[in-house]
Protein backbone atom coordinates (compact mmCIF):
# COMPACT_ATOMS: atom_id res chain seq x y z
CA UNK A 1 0.00 0.00 0.00
CA UNK A 2 1.42 3.18 -1.07
CA UNK A 3 1.81 5.87 1.85
CA UNK A 4 0.09 8.77 2.42
CA UNK A 5 2.32 11.75 2.36
CA UNK A 6 -0.33 14.16 3.56
CA UNK A 7 -1.51 11.47 6.69
CA UNK A 8 -2.32 13.53 9.77
CA UNK A 9 -0.31 11.13 12.10
CA UNK A 10 0.11 13.40 15.31
CA UNK A 11 -1.63 16.11 17.61
CA UNK A 12 1.55 18.00 16.11
CA UNK A 13 0.36 17.35 12.44
CA UNK A 14 -3.11 18.63 13.36
CA UNK A 15 -1.89 21.93 15.55
CA UNK A 16 -0.18 22.41 12.36
CA UNK A 17 -3.29 22.79 9.99
CA UNK A 18 -5.84 23.79 12.51
CA UNK A 19 -4.48 26.48 14.54
CA UNK A 20 -5.27 27.93 17.88
CA UNK A 21 -8.96 26.93 19.38
CA UNK A 22 -11.15 29.39 19.02
CA UNK A 23 -11.28 30.93 22.31
CA UNK A 24 -15.38 30.75 23.26
CA UNK A 25 -14.44 27.04 22.57
CA UNK A 26 -12.51 26.47 25.54
CA UNK A 27 -14.38 27.93 28.21
CA UNK A 28 -17.76 26.77 27.41
CA UNK A 29 -16.49 23.21 28.70
CA UNK A 30 -18.02 22.73 32.00
CA UNK A 31 -17.92 19.69 34.61
CA UNK A 32 -21.26 20.50 35.46
CA UNK A 33 -24.72 21.33 34.75
CA UNK A 34 -25.54 25.15 35.32
CA UNK A 35 -29.40 26.43 34.56
CA UNK A 36 -28.85 27.54 30.86
CA UNK A 37 -27.30 23.78 29.75
CA UNK A 38 -30.35 22.54 32.04
CA UNK A 39 -33.23 24.00 29.57
CA UNK A 40 -31.19 22.44 26.27
CA UNK A 41 -31.29 19.40 27.89
CA UNK A 42 -35.35 19.56 29.49
CA UNK A 43 -36.43 20.64 25.42
CA UNK A 44 -34.55 17.70 23.88
CA UNK A 45 -36.85 15.03 22.90
CA UNK A 46 -33.81 12.96 21.53
CA UNK A 47 -29.75 12.44 21.99
CA UNK A 48 -27.53 9.51 20.39
CA UNK A 49 -25.43 7.36 22.87
CA UNK A 50 -21.98 6.83 22.49
CA UNK A 51 -20.12 3.51 24.40
CA UNK A 52 -17.20 1.59 23.80
CA UNK A 53 -16.61 -1.90 24.51
CA UNK A 54 -13.45 -4.63 24.01
CA UNK A 55 -15.33 -5.39 19.91
CA UNK A 56 -15.35 -1.70 19.27
CA UNK A 57 -17.48 1.03 19.32
CA UNK A 58 -21.16 1.62 19.40
CA UNK A 59 -23.61 4.89 18.73
CA UNK A 60 -27.15 4.62 19.68
CA UNK A 61 -30.72 6.84 19.71
CA UNK A 62 -32.42 7.20 22.42
CA UNK A 63 -35.61 9.17 22.45
CA UNK A 64 -38.58 10.22 24.62
CA UNK A 65 -40.97 13.46 25.14
CA UNK A 66 -39.04 16.60 25.81
CA UNK A 67 -38.93 16.55 29.61
CA UNK A 68 -38.67 13.18 29.86
CA UNK A 69 -35.63 11.68 28.06
CA UNK A 70 -33.29 12.62 30.78
CA UNK A 71 -33.78 13.04 34.44
CA UNK A 72 -31.36 15.50 35.91
CA UNK A 73 -30.26 14.22 39.73
CA UNK A 74 -27.80 17.13 40.21
CA UNK A 75 -25.68 18.96 38.49
CA UNK A 76 -22.71 16.35 38.09
CA UNK A 77 -25.78 13.49 37.75
CA UNK A 78 -28.22 12.47 35.21
CA UNK A 79 -30.30 9.05 34.56
CA UNK A 80 -31.45 7.80 31.41
CA UNK A 81 -34.57 4.97 31.43
CA UNK A 82 -33.23 2.44 28.89
CA UNK A 83 -36.38 2.08 26.56
CA UNK A 84 -37.50 -1.57 25.56
CA UNK A 85 -35.47 -2.18 22.43
CA UNK A 86 -34.66 -5.68 19.92
CA UNK A 87 -32.81 -7.15 23.08
CA UNK A 88 -29.05 -6.23 21.31
CA UNK A 89 -28.43 -4.19 24.37
CA UNK A 90 -25.29 -2.68 22.38
CA UNK A 91 -24.49 -0.08 24.38
CA UNK A 92 -25.20 -1.46 28.23
CA UNK A 93 -22.81 -4.14 27.00
CA UNK A 94 -20.23 -1.74 26.44
CA UNK A 95 -21.24 0.20 29.75
CA UNK A 96 -20.59 -2.90 32.16
CA UNK A 97 -16.87 -3.19 30.71
CA UNK A 98 -16.14 0.21 30.00
CA UNK A 99 -18.19 3.01 31.60
CA UNK A 100 -17.31 5.91 29.53
CA UNK A 101 -19.78 7.26 27.40
CA UNK A 102 -20.81 10.18 25.33
CA UNK A 103 -24.52 12.27 24.36
CA UNK A 104 -25.23 14.16 21.57
CA UNK A 105 -28.34 16.21 22.26
CA UNK A 106 -31.03 17.30 19.56
CA UNK A 107 -33.67 19.64 19.86
CA UNK A 108 -35.96 19.84 16.79
CA UNK A 109 -35.66 23.39 14.83
CA UNK A 110 -32.65 24.25 16.98
CA UNK A 111 -29.35 24.75 15.59
CA UNK A 112 -26.95 24.35 18.14
CA UNK A 113 -26.04 21.20 19.82
CA UNK A 114 -25.29 19.53 23.38
CA UNK A 115 -22.55 17.34 24.19
CA UNK A 116 -21.97 15.61 27.60
CA UNK A 117 -19.05 12.96 28.48
CA UNK A 118 -18.93 10.99 31.61
CA UNK A 119 -18.75 7.83 32.88
CA UNK A 120 -21.95 5.55 33.53
CA UNK A 121 -23.47 3.05 35.65
CA UNK A 122 -26.58 0.20 35.23
CA UNK A 123 -29.19 -0.11 37.57
CA UNK A 124 -32.25 -2.12 37.94
CA UNK A 125 -33.35 -0.93 40.98
CA UNK A 126 -36.88 -1.34 41.21
CA UNK A 127 -38.60 1.87 42.76
CA UNK A 128 -36.36 4.28 40.45
CA UNK A 129 -37.06 1.85 37.25
CA UNK A 130 -41.21 2.10 38.38
CA UNK A 131 -40.10 6.17 38.59
CA UNK A 132 -39.97 5.99 34.79
CA UNK A 133 -42.71 4.29 33.64
CA UNK A 134 -44.82 4.97 30.52
CA UNK A 135 -48.28 3.96 31.44
CA UNK A 136 -48.01 0.94 32.48
CA UNK A 137 -44.38 0.02 30.91
CA UNK A 138 -40.99 -0.43 33.12
CA UNK A 139 -37.84 -0.09 31.75
CA UNK A 140 -35.44 -3.08 32.34
CA UNK A 141 -32.87 -0.62 34.14
CA UNK A 142 -31.98 2.69 34.20
CA UNK A 143 -28.59 4.29 32.76
CA UNK A 144 -26.91 6.71 35.70
CA UNK A 145 -24.34 8.87 34.34
CA UNK A 146 -21.79 11.05 36.62
CA UNK A 147 -20.76 14.26 34.05
CA UNK A 148 -17.11 15.02 33.19
CA UNK A 149 -17.89 18.19 30.64
CA UNK A 150 -20.88 19.49 29.03
CA UNK A 151 -20.97 22.11 26.45
CA UNK A 152 -22.62 23.39 23.68
CA UNK A 153 -21.89 22.14 19.95
CA UNK A 154 -22.34 25.64 17.18
CA UNK A 155 -24.90 25.17 14.76
CA UNK A 156 -22.29 25.25 11.57
CA UNK A 157 -23.13 21.19 10.92
CA UNK A 158 -26.95 20.88 11.12
CA UNK A 159 -26.88 24.32 8.79
CA UNK A 160 -24.67 22.88 6.35
CA UNK A 161 -26.68 19.50 6.63
CA UNK A 162 -30.31 21.66 6.19
CA UNK A 163 -31.30 19.04 8.91
CA UNK A 164 -34.75 20.75 9.86
CA UNK A 165 -35.49 22.69 6.67
CA UNK A 166 -38.49 20.90 5.79
CA UNK A 167 -37.77 21.33 2.12
CA UNK A 168 -34.72 18.73 2.38
CA UNK A 169 -36.70 15.53 3.96
CA UNK A 170 -37.74 13.02 1.34
CA UNK A 171 -40.28 10.73 1.03
CA UNK A 172 -39.67 7.07 3.52
CA UNK A 173 -40.15 4.98 -0.01
CA UNK A 174 -37.48 6.78 -1.51
CA UNK A 175 -35.25 4.04 0.22
CA UNK A 176 -34.77 0.58 0.80
CA UNK A 177 -37.32 -0.77 3.53
CA UNK A 178 -35.85 -2.85 6.91
CA UNK A 179 -37.45 -5.61 5.21
CA UNK A 180 -35.85 -5.47 2.06
CA UNK A 181 -32.49 -4.90 3.10
CA UNK A 182 -33.13 -8.39 5.75
CA UNK A 183 -34.34 -9.74 2.56
CA UNK A 184 -30.77 -8.96 0.54
CA UNK A 185 -28.96 -9.98 3.40
CA UNK A 186 -30.37 -13.39 3.85
CA UNK A 187 -30.61 -13.78 0.13
CA UNK A 188 -34.06 -14.03 0.06
CA UNK A 189 -34.95 -16.54 3.14
CA UNK A 190 -36.36 -13.55 5.29
CA UNK A 191 -39.55 -12.96 4.58
CA UNK A 192 -39.20 -8.75 4.19
CA UNK A 193 -42.67 -8.41 2.95
CA UNK A 194 -44.25 -9.99 5.83
CA UNK A 195 -42.09 -8.01 8.21
CA UNK A 196 -42.89 -4.62 6.70
CA UNK A 197 -46.68 -4.91 6.89
CA UNK A 198 -46.38 -6.47 10.33
CA UNK A 199 -44.34 -3.13 11.69
CA UNK A 200 -46.30 -0.95 12.44
CA UNK A 201 -48.80 -2.67 14.16
CA UNK A 202 -45.34 -4.46 16.51
CA UNK A 203 -44.27 -0.90 17.48
CA UNK A 204 -47.72 0.71 18.37
CA UNK A 205 -47.50 -2.66 21.29
CA UNK A 206 -43.73 -2.40 21.77
CA UNK A 207 -43.04 1.48 21.85
CA UNK A 208 -42.86 1.11 25.53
Amino acid sequence: MTSDPHALRSEADLEAIYGEVVPAAKIKELPVIIDEIRQFIDASPFLILATAGPEGLDCSPRGDPAGQLVRIVDDRTIQIPDRRGNNRIDSLRNIVRDPRVALLFLIPGVGETLRLNGTARLTADPALCASFAMGDKVPRCVIEIRIDTVFTQCQKALVRSKLWDPATQIERSELPTVGEIMTAITAGEFDGAAYDAAYPERLRQTIY
